[in-house]
């Protein structure tokens, strides 16, 4: 594991420059209050747009990337990956989040999905108002994502980030662990 994450090193994150975003479906960015709501919320949008039977390529771009934004962010299972600026996996979870919350505003205009999107919403809406989640911004509040780039952790910065490498040196001692009760010691020959 750690083999592949050096290797993963050499791997060029997108650096949150001031550049155009590539081509494809642009997707507003969002502060970094707005991503603990649509955090919590991620699995309703996520389930309201698995009930959409009729969907087209618009739809299916952005539900894809999405899930390939949260997958390249470990499935937002890094310590700090919403709450710490630092976290080397905070630029991507705003993209997935960013990803999930474009998802939903699309969703609104579906005839199939547009009432129960617009009342989610709403729900949302409401619950960023009371925690003036519009307010805590980072320095990832203002880029703007496209569905033609996939946002990678700064692998680099894992090294530096203790939470992240505690996590994934203790993954790679379960991993080692198992692989060894799997395997098992080598054992003598007696004849």
């Amino acid at each position: 594991m750690l083999l592949a994450l050096l290797a993963a090193t050499s791997a060029q994150a997108h650096d949150g420059s001031s550049a155009p975003p590539p081509p494809g479906i642009q997707i507003p960015s969002l502060t970094h209050g707005q991503m603990a709501v649509i955090a919590r919320h991620r699995g309703d949008i996520l389930d309201l747009a698995q009930r959409q039977t009729v969907t087209d390529p618009t739809f299916r771009r952005l539900y894809n990337h999405g899930n390939l934004q949260f997958t390249y962010c470990l499935w937002g299972l890094m310590p700090g990956s919403l709450g710490d600026e630092e976290s080397p996996f905070n630029e991507c979870s705003h993209a997935y989040l960013a990803t999930a919350k474009a998802l939903l505003t699309y969703m609104a205009t579906m005839p199939s999905a547009e009432r129960n999107a617009k009342a989610l919403i709403s729900d949302i809406d409401a619950e960023m108002v009371r925690s003036g989640a519009s307010w805590i911004l980072c320095q990832y509040s203002g880029e703007a994502f496209s569905t033609g780039a996939v946002v990678e952790p700064r692998w680099r910065d894992i090294f530096f980030h203790l939470p992240s490498l505690a996590v994934l040196l203790a993954a790679a001692v379960a991993l080692t662990a198992a692989a060894w009760s799997i395997i098992g010691a080598p054992r003598s020959r007696t004849a």
